[in-house]
């Protein structure tokens, strides 16, 4: 669970249930962090309403800061709990893309193997 999530309301009253969803939702992307990183990532959550011409329009911006790297997800929607589900997905995309570049083994299994293979086919 990510422990430092900063969430805050940009004209938006945040309320208990939104809170925990936004700590729910937004904490368990630890489990796509590497684990040198699990201990110093931090969120900063910005949950904006914006009054436009067809209606209320929720916006959320996730800002995850990882060792080496920050990165970043936004997203709007007629409804807050949809912005925030679509912004996990996109940074659950990003977290793993991150796992691949800093942890040597993770996405190239079976490389060398599959080119020791090959070889010995055309022998």
């Amino acid at each position: 669970m990510i422990q430092n999530i900063d969430i805050t309301g940009v004209k938006f009253s945040l309320d208990d249930t939104t809170k925990k969803y936004v700590t729910k939702k937004i904490g368990r992307l630890d489990r796509y962090l590497p684990k040198h990183a699990r201990k110093s990532v931090t969120a900063e959550v910005k949950l904006k309403e914006i009054n436009r011409e067809h209606g209320n329009k929720y916006e959320a911006e996730v800002i995850l800061h990882v060792p080496g790297k920050r990165l970043t997800a936004h997203d709007s929607t007629m409804n807050m709990l949809a912005a925030i589900d679509i912004v996990e997905a996109k940074l659950v995309t990003q977290l793993k893309k991150y796992k691949e570049m800093h942890i040597p083994h993770v996405g190239r299994r079976g490389v060398l193997s599959r080119f020791k293979r090959s070889y010995a086919r055309e022998l």
